[in-house]
């Protein structure tokens, strides 16, 4: 998805103004867990320094994505997005195997914990985290700035979390508490990123993309009256929220004059109940006997048509 105009300015000052909250917020989770001898803060400084990494990532991504195609990049940089998400939801999946080590380890040889101060820096960081996931929820949602509202949401619930765990320590006196929420914060953490981790794969891949059908674009293709075959079908993902298509359609042999309508209609049912707007079209009078290519040339000799005829739909 390209970020044009005013909504990419209002998504870059959004982050970068996190950025910043989070790097202080970093700096003072740190040294108040170490104080505090909390491993849940010294965690959530962690996390949040994997936050302000996405955060970095997720501005660098949206200004890429406003730059325009070239011959180099003849999509543009449609997918610095995808692969800032994934390289975010991979850190993520690190720091949570990291803390997950860490707090095994406190469980064997505890720690005396400091939870007031836990309970004052803990909620600190629910209101900066919350904030921040707020603000970026009215931004972009493609899966650059979904991938660190995740990372932000969930700084929140598991700060929050830390403050109730800070709260347990002061009224039980149990230290392994502490580390019982450090291993509930990573995998959380883990559940987040995983989910992003896989669309963004799914992508990278030119897999289909999540949510559309195969079968339902063909059969609504061939519904289309002109349209006798659909075969050789792939679509795919440019960016999070922006899709192609490339199809092979097989019609009656007629002049590519009178083949316009048909190429209208096939574009219009992509755009309209698909929301695919970038869209190659290769009409053929014979149906192809390669099941994934292009038929010889030899193949359609007799038709009107000469050679394939590259009907191309570009609507951005």
């Amino acid at each position: 998805m390209h970020v044009h105009g005013g909504g990419s300015e209002k998504t870059k000052r959004i982050l970068r103004i996190s950025l910043l909250a989070t790097l202080a917020y970093v700096a003072l989770t740190f040294f108040a867990g170490v104080r505090a001898h909390s491993l849940a803060l010294i965690s959530e400084a962690g996390h949040n320094m994997s936050d302000a990494l996405a955060l970095a990532l997720s501005f660098v991504a949206v200004y890429f994505q406003t730059r325009p195609p070239n011959d180099q990049k003849t999509f543009g940089y449609q997918r610095a997005g995808v692969l800032a998400a994934f390289l975010n939801a991979l850190t993520l999946v690190l720091i949570s195997i990291w803390i997950a080590i860490a707090a095994i380890h406190r469980l064997s040889e505890p720690v005396q914990v400091q939870p007031h101060l836990m309970m004052i820096v803990a909620a600190a960081g629910v209101l900066m985290n919350g904030v921040i996931a707020a603000l970026l929820w009215t931004t972009a949602r493609d899966v650059n700035i979904r991938s660190t509202f995740i990372h932000m949401l969930g700084d929140t619930l598991s700060t929050a979390a830390v403050i109730v765990g800070g709260a347990a320590i002061l009224l039980t006196g149990h230290n392994w508490i502490d580390p019982v929420l450090s291993i509930l914060i990573a995998a959380l953490i883990l559940w987040s990123s995983m989910s992003i981790v896989r669309e963004t794969l799914n992508i990278l891949l030119e897999g289909t993309p999540r949510g559309c059908s195969l079968v339902e674009i063909r059969s609504s293709l061939q519904a289309i009256d002109g349209v006798e075959d659909v075969h050789d079908l792939h679509v795919w993902s440019l960016g999070s929220q922006t899709h192609a298509l490339a199809t092979h359609i097989t019609i009656a042999d007629i002049p590519p004059s009178e083949s316009a309508p048909i190429l209208e209609q096939v574009n219009g049912t992509l755009r309209q109940k698909f929301r695919i707007y970038h869209s190659t079209i290769q009409f053929e009078c014979v149906e192809c006997e390669v099941a994934h290519g292009c038929t010889p040339p030899a193949e359609i000799e007799d038709c009107d048509h000469s050679g394939h005829d590259h009907s191309h739909a570009h609507a951005h």
